[in-house]
């Protein structure tokens, strides 16, 4: 099995993640005009529709490059587009990877939408890419992505002091987690519990 993670349609009851393309910046931008969405986001809210499509088009150069995969997160009750999600820091060789750069307009956070993408994540990057490992990084003051993230099973590594540095020059300690394929089986169980009409 080659690691090589591409775009590709992901989609489950509740959620579809669509390969981003162009054509989803308009939509973008609707859901993702409240700055608060933003809060511990390390790049700048979106403040004008222009600034939607350059943040496309950076995540398409990404993609581009090999190190990122990028989707739109549609609702699938309505086709309406809520968010965005990734796969970054992609390192073939030891068949890793980030799920990251992942948001949510506020009328689809606290539903089963973001519980569902990352199961499609992490059973796309574990059994069909054969990934050995993914990790996920968050400010390590953001208690509540934090606590979603220990919730899909993975284990919080340690803290990466300084490491990153926000659009607003503050430089933020990054909280680490991880899951390996040997911790999948049972994380994907539960998580599959969690929604409902999953088998």
């Amino acid at each position: 099995m080659i690691f090589d993670p591409r775009p590709v349609v992901l989609e489950g009851r509740q959620v579809r993640l669509e390969p981003l393309t162009p054509a989803h910046a308009a939509a973008l931008w609707e859901a993702g005009r409240d700055p608060e969405i933003f809060r511990w986001s390390l790049t700048l809210p979106f403040s004008q529709a222009s600034e939607v499509e350059h943040w496309v088009a950076d995540a398409l150069q990404g993609q581009s490059d090999g190190g990122e995969v990028a989707w739109a997160t549609v609702r699938r009750a309505d086709g309406k587009v809520v968010g965005s999600t990734r796969f970054l820091d992609i390192r073939r060789p030891h068949r890793c990877l980030e799920i990251g750069s992942t948001w949510l307009a506020r009328e689809a956070q606290r539903t089963a939408i973001n519980t569902e993408a990352k199961l499609l994540q992490l059973t796309h990057a574990f059994e069909r890419l054969g990934a050995v490992r993914v990790q996920l990084k968050t400010d390590r003051r953001n208690e509540a992505s934090r606590r979603a993230i220990a919730r899909l099973g993975a284990v919080e590594e340690g803290v990466l002091r300084s490491y990153q540095t926000r659009y607003d020059g503050y430089v933020r300690d990054t909280v680490i987690f991880s899951l390996t394929a040997a911790e999948w089986p049972e994380a994907r169980s539960r998580l599959a519990a969690r929604l409902p009409g999953q088998p």
